[in-house]
């Protein structure tokens, strides 16, 4: 057995018949990326994308067949993003106790688990068990998203940690259109929109059409668990790093950080706080542009049903793809933080004209935000984390920044509720706007105070 690291002790060789082919080194980083063991962190990004993006075809669906306000449907995204905040913590703890490979394999259980509740939950016909099983599904993916990130970034050398997190990223839309195609044919009918079919029923038909229409949420779900067992089997036979810093040959161990220590650093070290307070606004500005697109469309024309305004939502993935490969392409002539900042400028017109030009043009400008929404995540996760100077810290730092995800169950209720306060989908987009200003405003300001610095 080697020497404890961090408090824990490692085996001498971590199981996996897939071997690592790389060196760990003192801080924690490796000497080289592992390809497949990278692939293989990168491909867990499109299983929590998939469940993301099928939540907006939910609150369509929602919305209708149990009546509900804006304010109410969104109340989707609350459940949802309340499971990565509660767990994010824990998962962090799990992480230092045992390793990120465990907690990668816990968060594809949960996810399985929370999955198989749409079983029920689609039989039951109730909103509240639907958003339980949502809340599952989400406490499985805060420990795929508290591993993963933070694993990325170490996967290889230090200096390029951001680049190679933007590099992971890259993978999120190919999962966000593969739920939203899921959820266009499986779960939207063809034909007329569900709002004006079930609008010409009352009474006993119109509550068994929508159990009917119930059922098939479950649908996607069944696709994604054969996808979350196989994803299983391959993490639980490949062999990961540790990820974490430990002292060198004949000097004394690293000692563990405890729970009350790593919080009054963190607590204390305002660059980090100020990264926390912008991604908890970034991800409430992605998760309400996206969670309102299909209704935007679907408010400029009643002849636009629900699986046509989902391919908007197509359009939208694509373009957060295609940004996410030119900032990444960017970031190798610029630091991220100037990037980030020229994508937030151009953000801001883009929502600005979906808010005062309220026509079907107005969509192809929400879905160009999209694009923009690229570089925002995994640059502002990777320079907050940097902040973190002593790594007996990282865990934690990673699963305070994964529980500013709780953004998206906040901004999309607001921005519910001035759409029912005014009446207009459109000028409810003042709130993305205002979001993507303050990012830009974050940009900046890293860039000033760390512009000397290479990423």
């Amino acid at each position: 057995m080697e020497k404890p690291i961090n408090g824990s002790v490692e085996p001498k060789r971590r199981f996996g018949l897939i071997k690592l082919r790389a060196k760990e080194l003192e801080d924690g980083y490796l000497d080289r990326t592992p390809v497949f063991q990278f692939m293989l962190l990168s491909l867990l990004i499109p299983l929590w994308a998939a469940a993301a993006s099928l939540n907006n075809i939910l609150i369509t669906q929602f919305k209708t067949i149990f009546t509900l306000s804006n304010a109410a449907s969104a109340f989707v995204n609350s459940a949802f993003y309340l499971g990565y905040f509660v767990l994010a913590i824990p998962a962090s703890r799990i992480i230092k106790k045992t390793s990120y490979k465990f907690a990668i394999l816990m968060g594809l259980t949960l996810y399985t688990v929370g999955c198989w509740l749409f079983f029920p939950a689609s039989h039951l016909a109730t909103y509240g068990v639907f958003l339980v099983a949502l809340f599952a599904i989400a406490c499985g993916l805060s420990f795929l998203e508290t591993s993963a990130n933070t694993f990325s970034t170490l996967m290889g050398p230090k200096s390029a940690s951001t680049v190679r997190l933007n590099i992971s990223q890259i993978f999120y839309p190919i999962g966000a259109v593969a739920g939203i195609l899921l959820g266009k044919y499986l779960v939207f009918n063809d034909g007329a929109s569900l709002e004006s079919t079930m609008a010409k029923m009352h009474g006993a038909a119109r509550l068994a059409y929508g159990q009917k229409m119930l059922q098939q949420t479950l649908l996607p779900y069944k696709y994604i668990i054969v996808v979350l067992l196989v994803g299983m089997l391959l993490f639980a036979l490949t062999q990961f790093p540790s990820g974490r810093p430990h002292a060198a040959k004949g000097t004394k161990p690293v000692a563990d950080a405890k729970i009350g220590e790593t919080l009054s650093y963190l607590i204390h070290n305002k660059e980090f706080m100020k990264g926390i307070g912008t991604e908890f606004i970034y991800m409430g500005m992605q998760t309400a542009v996206w969670s309102f697109t299909i209704t935007l469309a679907m408010s400029f024309s009643k002849t636009i049903t629900e699986r046509d305004a989902s391919t908007f939502m197509v359009y939208s993935y694509i373009a957060f793809f295609l940004g996410k490969i030119i900032a990444t392409s960017l970031m190798k002539r610029f630091q991220s933080s100037q990037v980030l900042m020229g994508f937030s400028v151009v953000g801001v017109l883009a929502l600005v004209y979906v808010m005062f030009v309220p026509n079907i043009t107005a969509i192809y400008f929400a879905i160009l935000a999209s694009g923009l929404f690229g570089p925002s995540w995994p640059t502002i996760y990777s320079q907050t984390l940097n902040t973190v100077k002593d790594k007996r810290y990282t865990e934690t730092a990673g699963a305070i920044v994964v529980m500013s995800i709780i953004g998206g169950a906040v901004s999309p209720l607001i921005q519910g509720a001035v759409a029912d306060l005014t009446g207009s989908i459109s000028l409810s987009f003042i709130i993305n706007v205002v979001s993507f200003a303050i990012v830009g405003i974050y940009a900046y300001d890293y860039y000033q105070k760390h512009q000397r610095v290479t990423n």
